[in-house]
């Protein structure tokens, strides 16, 4: 293999290294800015908003044997469509017209990370 191969070859890795990094930021950030006032920072239900006037708290998504009993069909489907969606709090609400499906898919795997879990 020459040089060039195998220079082109890690300078590409490096930068598709670099491309996940960032789409973890942009997910981070939205969770942050979208997410984080209910769940929480971290993601543990205790976010600013909580306690004032829920009838229910917030889901804890580090919970790993809660979060694994959803599939990705379902996170998808409430962070587009809201709480009632799949029959949950009608104070979650649909940003389905807001996110494009990327960042509902970024939003999705910045959650994953958070329980260390995968769907069932």
């Amino acid at each position: 293999m020459s040089r060039f191969v195998i220079i082109a070859t890690m300078v590409f890795g490096l930068a598709l290294s670099a491309a996940g990094s960032a789409q973890a930021a942009d997910a981070k950030q939205m969770f942050d800015f979208y997410c984080a006032q209910c769940h929480g920072v971290n993601g543990d239900g205790k976010g600013v908003n909580v306690g004032k006037d829920f009838a229910t708290d917030p889901r804890n998504f580090t919970i790993a044997a809660d979060m694994e009993k959803r599939s990705d069909e379902d996170i998808r489907g409430v962070i587009k469509d809201g709480g009632p969606s799949i029959s949950k709090s009608p104070l979650m609400p649909p940003w389905g017209a807001t996110l494009s499906a990327a960042e509902v898919d970024g939003l999705l795997a910045h959650i994953r990370q958070l329980c260390k879990c995968k769907a069932k």
